[in-house]
């Protein structure tokens, strides 16, 4: 496999990851595209290991809170009033939907739900949406309002994300914004419940990765990919971050309706 494909993939999954749009989708269609051999689930969650170095790297001093602020409830067998504290469970309870998602559906994920033609549905569907919903809620809550029950329900959104073209960020983001919450601070707890969701995913499927690593996939592809993703990741979650303090969800929408007719079109074309 040529060197630019996955630098091209790694690319694509750190700067789609944390915007709306799907990485998921994105490491699909784009290999489906250019007729590139598809590397698999298994490469694709290499490529979130970027990403979530990337979360660990740009939230180091929040996670350094956030694990001692649980240690110590662990230790102490009480949550208590301290925010650290009651955001660690916050993180804990919200990733609970997406683990049962992944294990009750991990099959279909691999396989079913790789379809181009449901990607492109579920791109417009999901996009409309977010686009509703972030136009009809106001922001009244900051950040510091988030407590277990919209931490739960926001988690529920994210276990949607197992379909490509759902969007774990747009899925998290719009139940945010559904909540009630500020744009930025619907997207800053999307990232950080990432972290946890995605650390699961890279346990369970890295083992299986390895057996690919010198077969099917060498060590330059999986390191090239891994090095691009962080680098664009970093660059997605500051601009996310930044863009939302002063700007809505619309552009995404657009970006997201006009990929799927595209896919539909590709479809058409290629098929007769």
């Amino acid at each position: 496999m040529e060197l630019i494909q996955p630098i091209v993939l790694g690319m694509i999954q750190g700067l789609t990851e944390f915007i709306p749009v799907s990485s998921s989708a994105h490491l699909v269609l784009f290999p489906w595209f250019f007729k590139w051999q598809d590397p698999g689930l298994a490469f694709d969650v290499f490529l979130h290991l970027g990403t979530l170095l990337a979360l660990l790297v740009y939230f180091f001093r929040d996670i350094w809170d956030l694990f001692w602020g649980g240690m110590a409830s662990i230790l102490e067998r009480k949550i208590g009033y301290e925010p650290n504290r009651q955001l660690f469970w916050m993180l804990i309870l919200g990733s609970i939907p997406a683990a049962l998602a992944g294990v009750l559906f991990n099959h279909l994920a691999e396989e079913t739900f790789r379809a181009p033609l449901l990607i492109a549905m579920m791109l417009s569907l999901v996009g409309f949406l977010v686009l509703w919903v972030d136009g009809h809620y106001p922001q009244l809550k900051r950040f510091s309002d988030l407590n277990l029950s919209s931490a739960f329900l926001i988690g529920i959104a994210q276990a949607f994300a197992i379909i490509p073209g759902v969007s774990r960020s747009g899925a998290t983001m719009a139940m945010g914004r559904r909540l009630g919450f500020c744009r930025d601070a619907a997207a800053r707890f999307s990232f950080l419940l990432c972290i946890p969701i995605i650390l699961g995913a890279v346990i369970v499927k890295v083992p299986h990765l390895m057996e690919h690593i010198g077969n099917d996939l060498s060590w330059s592809y999986v390191l090239s990919g891994f090095a691009a993703s962080f680098f664009f990741g970093m660059i997605s979650i500051h601009f996310m971050l930044s863009y939302l303090r002063h700007a809505d969800l619309a552009i995404f929408t657009w970006y997201r309706l006009g990929l799927s007719i595209f896919v539909v079109i590709w479809s058409l074309i290629y098929s007769v």
